[in-house]
């Protein structure tokens, strides 16, 4: 179908917010994902082990889960582009103190913690903001398009921040990673003041703050393959994370030469998401979320290449293979909520789909080294590609996740009771296969 082309040259789906949205998020995840990188190097060349790039990491995601249910209610109260450059400021000055301290070489464990802790805290209040902003940004048929091209500019940022990331890291340290970072987190949050909600009809008056959390839970909770596909991330993202976050860079220090090859494969990684993004522009499939959970086998494959360990050829291929398939569910997924969450709740049903599939991250980031101490690198890693392989085939048996189709018109009420024929699973598709 011809795309509508306005007089800037964009596309008719591509309006101002969804503009400042995208290149936002493409400023932010070139300095995130090279500083996922560097904070785990700033830990081991403090002197500390994989338990402590643990801590680190585990120290950042506790208060992000346990925020993150609140972070969404304020985001469905108080206009989300407020609560989007708040939570960056604090995300800024939180790197920043961060880098300051590894570039000094002052940098001890309590601190590096304290200062990702913050960073989760910002995360918390953002990521449901930032979400219920985006789904509310498209509408209409064009929506899919949209979310693959937002996606693919992101996770195109995405591959040159893991790549620069490990280069600058062999080049120059982690400390200036981290001082990058800060800075992309400034542009961001100035881009994201510039964000309009006039268009987002005012909030009813609620019962307070429990009431929009009893509420958001009564949506989250109505729907099977809602909660179902959020239960298997919660396990899937927690073994993934620490297979990612404390593995990986202790099997490329010991195997695989270092920061700069971890970086090339997580590069790769990212190029497979521009890849799989790139194909969600053209292929909508009818059943979205039993195709996007079907590609979500591939990834266990990581943790696998770790595993043998795989030479860094191999580790970059299966990284691009494993990036396109699961960038297929990731589109599929926000498609799901765009069409079936009324927009008022958004951010609320957002805030419990990252409280779920976070919410063993945590432990698990602690838990990586005395599991690697008391059952073997090799052996941890193989066991985190089992289970993602048990918790995706296992989501497969919720019929709700089987037969959701995709629609063009986007639900406007309450959660459907379970033996409501209304919901997007019963509904003929609308347009056909893409």
């Amino acid at each position: 179908m011809p795309t509508t082309i306005s007089s800037s040259r964009r596309p008719a789906w591509a309006g101002r917010n969804y503009t400042l949205l995208t290149a936002s998020a493409v400023v932010t995840s070139l300095g995130s994902h090279g500083a996922l990188i560097a904070s785990a190097f700033a830990v081991l060349g403090a002197g500390g082990d994989g338990g402590d790039v643990g801590l680190v990491a585990a120290a950042r995601t506790l208060p992000l889960v346990l925020f993150l249910l609140i972070g969404g209610a304020v985001a469905d109260r108080l206009p989300r582009h407020h609560v989007m450059v708040a939570a960056n400021v604090l995300n800024c000055v939180s790197q920043a103190a961060f880098a300051a301290l590894v570039l000094a070489g002052e940098a001890q464990l309590w601190q590096m913690m304290l200062l990702s802790a913050l960073g989760g805290v910002g995360q918390a209040f953002f990521g449901p903001a930032a979400e219920g902003m985006l789904l509310s940004s498209v509408e209409g048929e064009q929506a899919g398009r949209a979310f693959a091209v937002f996606r693919m500019a992101m996770q195109g940022s995405t591959l040159g921040g893991a790549a620069l990331g490990g280069l600058m890291i062999a080049a120059m340290g982690p400390g200036w990673v981290l001082a990058a970072d800060a800075a992309a987190f400034a542009v961001a949050a100035a881009l994201r003041a510039f964000l309009d909600v006039k268009h987002i009809p005012p909030r009813a008056p609620g019962g307070g703050l429990l009431s929009d959390l009893r509420d958001g839970w009564r949506e989250f909770s109505g729907r099977p393959w809602l909660w179902g596909i959020v239960i298997q991330f919660s396990i899937a993202n927690a073994v993934v994370g620490a297979a990612d976050a404390v593995y990986g860079p202790l099997v490329a220090r010991d195997h695989l030469g270092g920061a700069a090859p971890w970086g090339l494969a997580l590069a790769f990684f990212g190029a497979g998401t521009v890849l799989g993004a790139l194909l969600m522009t053209r292929w909508k499939p009818r059943r979205l979320l039993f195709v996007g959970t079907l590609c979500v086998f591939p990834l266990a494959l990581p943790s696998a290449a770790l595993a043998v360990p795989v030479p860094v050829a191999v580790l970059c291929a299966v990284m691009c293979v494993t990036g396109l398939t699961v960038e297929v569910f990731g589109v599929s997924w926000m498609t799901a909520l765009h069409q079936e969450i009324p927009e008022e709740k958004l951010s609320r049903v957002s805030a419990y789909d990252w409280f779920g599939s976070l919410a063993l991250v945590p432990a698990t980031m602690a838990l990586a080294g005395p599991a690697e101490t008391a059952f073997g690198r090799t052996e941890a890693l193989w066991g985190c590609a089992a289970l993602v392989v048990v918790v995706t085939a296992a989501v497969l048996c919720v019929p709700d996740v089987r037969n959701l189709q995709r629609r063009t018109v986007p639900v406007t009420g309450a959660a459907p009771d379970a033996g409501d024929k209304g919901s997007a699973d019963a509904e003929r598709t609308v347009g056909g296969l893409g």
